[in-house]
């Protein structure tokens, strides 16, 4: 059976420019012909017809780009934004397509800073319509041209800005991502865009992920150049893996926390959770709205280029997981942030309420968003894939020079990988349940180890991994091949082949920040080791020299391990136990110098960030808190005392939590509150929680009022309602 891609013809139209108003054309129709022995099956899958109609690139692109007189070539040349005569034929063309799908919409979407599991899809925009209205002849006319696409204003002091904006000096400026697709969903068209100030500091999380993205570029395609290999320079590629919980929609009503927070502040275990991980990888049954939720939710992201490859049930009950095809980072960041609105919104269509915060429940695991980060070169040749680099390069010793670099960043600045992953629901999260501990280490394996070790002791030889051969004695099974090493699942960093993949990063975090770190951690060291190769050291001596400094952040054994946590801690890798602490980290001398050196972030950049990072943490918890003190109040003692019972303890709970919240709004240092936040949250609040947790052990269920995890948790196992 083959496989054959045809293009039905669009039909053809006018082109929108010079005419005033542009005609709708039904663009490109890339259904897939399936041929079998010469002749066509039909009809083809209706995924394969609906792939990238919302997404402005590719054969789409090119269509109504020379219907409008330009080409591909001059549209992927991110030069065409300083020229304006380009720029309006791209607009023409976008607005062609717009029209063609009944889009009359625009906006600038950007990443304000602070809104990871706050804000409803973690993005802003504002839309405006491509109409004008000609007040002569008293009809409307297309307006969208070159210079509302390349560049939009709006307010840039009413959000998150640490400092960098104020009311009267307000204004935030937009300009056109090239690197990532303008896409279509509903009416309206979204040009992925930075967002900065009056002054060009960045107010967004995307514009610090682009400097970095050059940095890494031009210092990796310097120390490429000393290892034998000219390129045009480097790419960053990242895939995000995407755990949530879907959860009854009904329930989720019954839990004011889940509402406001994404998480349960408190709730007794249910007498069965993960005990035998019967959820992981089970059946999506049809039992449930769950699988239809994420077949919508996949076809809905088809629609828009997203390819979300994998579904599969996670751990936890009612836990999921999506993992999309990779891509370049700033496109993956980008689609990752598309895909988590995409899951809320269909989540609700089918009667589900989506969680995406870190540890919504207390006792089963939490979610994560792995983040695979790999390198290559803009001609695709990857660097962490030792055959195809050392190939390149003409050298078996490139890639643990590269290896090293690499291990080098890690054991300098892992404490800025600690900060990158300091997100509020993370505090619950790591260190157990398959979420990596606070300590900052990197597992290779140790085949890798092993012939890293040797080589940084003098061998100088190519990397050839061992496999093993697994027969399992029956005859209709063909034995296989496996690689010589295992996965390591409490490692925060292991190398996995062909990329390190980041596991310590959460689930709702938009993951900008974690990608500026580690492009701007691995320049940094490209940069030096490039520097002492033009002194004239060999790059195998500078490789040497900077394992033998750097060794003790490999680790390839048990993270848990709390013996192995000690022994790491005293070798001296980054542990940085609270989140809270790990946020001040930005501002250490030696990471401003390195963001300031790189043009990442100016140092005023770094202290916005974290007095950001800050301020959302304490909101956060004080979010926490006052619904936790609401729900003592409003449910709690009620369903106490509808049972004959009476905890004076409850009541000084709440004075205790009022008590706190004074306290913290009282101190007017972002740090500090964020300080006392932490001990409300983790200490002052986990203890009022048992209390909680003891009133609902005893009361009826027909008169607990809040729903209870066994109502929350289990989709397919049981009967959902009060007393169910």
């Amino acid at each position: 059976m083959v496989l054959k891609w045809t293009n039905r013809g669009a039909n053809p139209v006018p082109a929108s420019k010079p005419a005033p108003m542009p005609v709708a054309a039904p663009g490109i129709d890339t259904t897939p012909e399936v041929v079998y022995d010469g002749a066509p099956l039909k009809p083809a899958s209706e995924v394969f017809k609906s792939y990238g109609k919302h997404i402005f690139t590719g054969k789409l692109a090119e269509y109504f780009l020379k219907k409008n007189g330009g080409s591909l070539a001059m549209f992927e040349d991110s030069t065409w934004v300083k020229d304006r005569t380009k720029a309006d034929i791209i607009a023409a063309a976008i607005l062609d397509w717009a029209v063609a799908h009944g889009a009359i919409t625009y906006c600038h979407w950007f990443q304000p800073m602070g809104s990871a599991g706050v804000r409803h899809g973690q993005t802003g925009q504002v839309y405006d319509q491509m109409l004008k209205f000609d007040s002569k002849t008293y009809e409307l006319k297309y307006d969208f041209d070159g210079g509302d696409l390349v560049k939009g204003e709006t307010d840039g002091s009413s959000y998150p800005n640490g400092g960098l904006r104020a009311t009267h000096t307000a204004g935030g400026y937009l300009a056109i991502d090239c690197s990532s697709p303008i896409f279509l969903r509903g009416d309206t068209i979204f040009i992925p865009s930075i967002f900065v100030s009056y002054y060009g500091m960045a107010l967004d999380e995307k514009t610090p992920v682009l400097r970095a993205n050059d940095a890494l570029s031009n210092q990796g395609k310097r120390l490429l150049s000393k290892l034998g290999l000219e390129t045009t320079g480097l790419k960053a590629n990242i895939g995000l893996e995407q755990e949530i919980f879907l959860i009854p929609r009904d329930q989720y009503y019954r839990r004011p926390d889940l509402q406001f927070t994404g998480r349960t502040i408190m709730g007794k275990y249910a007498p069965r959770d993960q005990e035998m991980c019967d959820h992981y990888m089970a059946p999506l049954s049809n039992a449930s709205p769950a699988l239809n939720c994420m077949k919508e939710i996949q076809k809905e992201c088809w629609k828009m280029g997203i390819p979300l490859k994998t579904r599969h049930r996670e751990v936890a009950p009612n836990q999921y997981e999506f993992a999309p095809l990779f891509g370049t980072n700033t496109g993956q960041i980008d689609q990752n942030l598309i895909v988590m609105q995409v899951i809320e919104e269909i989540a609700a269509k089918h009667g589900l309420a989506a969680l995406l915060q870190e540890k919504p429940f207390d006792g089963i695991n939490g979610s994560g968003k792995h983040n695979n980060w790999s390198i290559s070169t803009l001609e695709e040749v990857q660097l962490f894939v030792p055959k195809a680099i050392n190939a390149a390069c003409g050298s078996h010793s490139a890639f643990p020079v590269i290896m090293a670099a690499v291990v080098a960043a890690v054991d300098t600045h892992g404490d800025l990988m600690r900060m990158a992953i300091a997100s509020p629901g993370n505090d619950f999260r790591l260190g157990a349940c398959e979420a990596p501990p606070a300590i900052i280490t990197t597992y290779l394996g140790d085949d890798m180890t092993n012939y890293l070790e040797a080589f940084m002791n003098g061998e100088d030889k190519e990397y050839t991994p061992n496999t093993r051969t697994i027969d399992v004695g029956i005859s209709g099974v063909e034995a296989f091949t496996v690689p010589a090493e295992d996965r390591n699942r409490t490692s925060p960093f292991p190398y996995g082949g062909a990329r390190f993949e980041f596991r310590a990063v959460g689930s709702s975090q938009n993951v900008s920040m974690v990608n500026t770190v580690l492009n701007a951690m691995c320049a940094e060291k490209f940069g030096e080791f490039a520097d002492k190769i033009e002194a004239g050291e060999e790059p195998v001596a500078v490789a040497r020299a900077a394992l033998k400094e750097h060794w003790k952040v490999i680790f390839n054994g048990n993270g848990y391990d709390l013996g192995n946590q000690q022994m790491l801690t005293d070798k001296g890798c980054w542990r940085i136990d609270s989140g809270v602490e790990a946020m001040s980290v930005i501002t250490a001398d030696k990471n401003v110098a390195l963001f300031e050196k790189l043009g990442v972030m100016t140092a005023v950049e770094c202290k916005a960030r974290q007095d950001v990072m800050h301020e959302h943490y304490t909101g956060t918890v004080v979010m926490e808190a006052a619904t936790m003190i609401d729900m003592i109040n409003q449910h709690v003692i009620p369903s106490l005392h509808a049972a004959g019972g009476e905890d004076e303890a409850l009541p000084k709970a709440v004075e205790t939590l009022k008590h706190a919240l004074e306290e913290i709004e009282e101190c007017e240092e972002q740090e500090a509150q964020a300080k006392l936040a932490r001990v409300l949250r983790l200490e002052t609040m986990v203890e009022l929680r048992k209390l909680c947790d003891a009133a609902e052990a005893v009361v009826p269920s027909h008169l607990w009022t809040l729903a209870t995890y066994k109502e929350l948790l289990f989709l397919d196992s049981h009967t959902h309602g009060p007393g169910a």
